[in-house]
């Protein structure tokens, strides 16, 4: 008989003790924060793999899928609403559209999903959250000298916004940010 063979025939290893610590587990973790898909099939797996020695691969998809299936049955996992909770969080916060869809790709939400929940998001809106919270532009506390501004521009630039949002945010005065702010609904 060889290895190949050996590894067909062997039943799943997967135990109703290994099943029972896969759903504590998935309550654990979602009770504590939300999570995509993909970051709680991680977590199981790398947690499994600690837990339970010598763990075939196979099982550990079973668990995995195991703990996702309790999730959805749940109701507690669900990677549309963590992707649309994580875009407004993102806006609020001063995080680009470009900012957003990398950090949701990172964590598995596919791109489909995370293209849905970008279609609201507002750039305008969380260039002007960044500013505030940076000090940039309209709440720059001193006057704007050329490097001071070329510093502010290069700092929105690297958060994921473009340039003609960046100029039309650092050039703006404050009582246009605050009108601004107040059209859209957000707070400053």
């Amino acid at each position: 008989m060889t290895d190949e063979d050996d590894g067909e025939e062997r039943p799943s290893g997967v135990t109703p003790r290994m099943l029972a610590w896969s759903k504590n587990s998935t309550i654990y973790r979602l009770s504590r924060r939300m999570m995509s898909e993909r970051e709680l099939s991680d977590a199981i797996k790398r947690k499994a793999k600690q837990k339970f020695e010598d763990i075939s691969d196979d099982d550990l998809q079973v668990l995995a899928n195991s703990a996702l299936e309790f999730g959805r049955t749940l109701g507690a996992l669900d990677d549309q609403n963590y992707a649309e909770t994580k875009v407004r969080s993102g806006v609020r916060s001063g995080r680009s559209k470009r900012l957003i869809q990398r950090k949701l790709q990172e964590k598995g939400v596919d791109s489909e999903t995370a293209s849905i929940a970008l279609e609201d998001a507002d750039d305008v809106q969380a260039a002007l959250a960044y500013a505030r919270k940076r000090g940039f532009g309209p709440y720059r506390r001193g006057e704007a000298d050329e490097k001071r501004v070329t510093k502010e521009l290069s700092s929105m630039a690297r958060q994921g916004f473009s340039l003609e949002i960046c100029r039309r945010i650092v050039g703006l005065h404050r009582d246009e940010a605050e009108e601004m702010t107040a059209a859209m609904g957000f707070r400053a």
